[in-house]
């Protein structure tokens, strides 16, 4: 029998995965720090993505109901708050809705998923049933692309205040309040995973959903690419 990784080799492991399959390598997203993205294609991202930043408190109350153990539930509850608020006109998808303001798409046509792709919504979908029907720890490790994100959303402010100077400045706030909890979360959800696959088994299936979780966000943007454009390597 195999033993499991130590905590450094097994960040190593995680961490490459990001280095090869992380979204922030697909030609869309790159266009898009570069500059190259028209406004309608900017528009596009938004209302798609969109889909996948109100459903990622569905994912987590997913995993916190498959989760028997009361320590973690309580490490893991505050996600769900980050994004829904404690109040109206607090947290993530809230800020979401401002961002779609600030690039000219009403809060009505983004709550109402006014020109969410089928191929957008089945890769969100997707993910969101990932977590509900696979083990708690193994959902803990999908999440794990928060390893990448505080560096992703760094570029993309800069990106967004040099080329996108249409978007109004006061609707970047999510991206900002993403690169501190981010980091945050994936802190939380690299102990966790050491702690709780802690097999090699177990290790193995986290490497595997943080690779099918970087898949789904290359699907999205696939599907953008697909519908709009702006999505070929030059």
């Amino acid at each position: 029998m195999e033993q499991p990784l130590d905590r450094a080799a097994l960040v190593e492991r995680l961490r490459a995965v990001g280095m090869t399959h992380y979204h922030d390598k697909h030609p869309f997203h790159r266009n898009m720090n570069e500059g190259k993205l028209t406004p309608d294609q900017v528009r596009g991202w938004v209302i798609n993505r969109f889909y996948y930043q109100r459903n990622i408190p569905i994912k987590d109350a997913a995993l916190i109901s498959n989760c028997p153990i009361r320590e973690v539930r309580r490490v893991w509850l505050h996600r769900i708050s980050d994004h829904d608020g404690l109040k109206e006109g607090e947290g993530g998808i809230e800020a979401w809705l401002k961002l779609g303001e600030a690039s000219g798409i009403s809060r009505e046509d983004l709550l109402s998923g006014k020109g969410l792709l089928p191929k957008a919504k089945a890769a969100v979908d997707s993910y969101v049933n990932f977590v509900r029907t696979k083990s708690w720890p193994v959902g803990i490790a999908s999440s794990l692309t928060e390893l990448f994100a505080p560096d992703l959303m760094k570029e993309r402010i800069l990106a967004f205040e040099k080329y996108y100077t249409w978007v109004k400045p006061w609707g970047l706030e999510y991206f900002r309040s993403r690169v501190s909890q981010a980091k945050t979360d994936s802190d939380q959800g690299l102990d966790l995973v050491f702690t709780y696959c802690n097999t090699h088994e177990l290790q193995e299936e986290a490497v595997k959903a943080l690779s099918f979780k970087c898949g789904l966000l290359w699907d999205l943007l696939d599907a953008m690419a697909e519908a709009y454009g702006g999505g070929k390597a030059e």
